[in-house]
């Protein structure tokens, strides 16, 4: 097992790191709307939506993977009324790339954030 860290995306809150590669495939810990300073997006849904994937980026990046490779995804929203506008959002950012996924709708999310997501995908060569 390899930890994966970046500067590029924000630093985890707590005792987990912000993925791990192993036999070949990076499992990232949830991503929420929060910059590299740790600061919350407090946006639209849309706004937070972009940020938790420029998180995800970055650490599939550090890990030479990318959200081409991704497997399977889990969305976590606060609000299910924000489903289609995350939806458009998740498709335009996987394109024609269309892993499985779970969505579902928590309670609470850290930093009262209105989206999390998690992702699987394969290491890069």
């Amino acid at each position: 097992m390899k930890y994966v860290a970046t500067d590029k995306a924000p630093a985890a809150f707590g005792p987990y790191a912000q993925a791990v590669n192993v036999n070949g495939f990076i499992y990232t810990s949830g991503q929420i709307p929060v910059t590299t300073d740790g600061l919350l997006i407090e946006g639209t849904i849309e706004e937070q939506t972009h940020q938790v994937f420029a998180n995800l980026k970055a650490i599939l990046e550090e890990a030479n993977s990318s959200l081409e490779k991704v497997v399977k995804a889990t969305v976590f929203l606060t609000d299910m009324d924000n489903f289609v506008a995350v939806n458009d959002i998740y498709a335009e950012h996987f394109g024609t790339h269309t892993p499985a996924r779970s969505c579902v709708q928590v309670g609470r999310l850290p930093k009262d954030a209105q989206i999390e997501i998690e992702v699987i995908a394969l290491a890069g060569e």
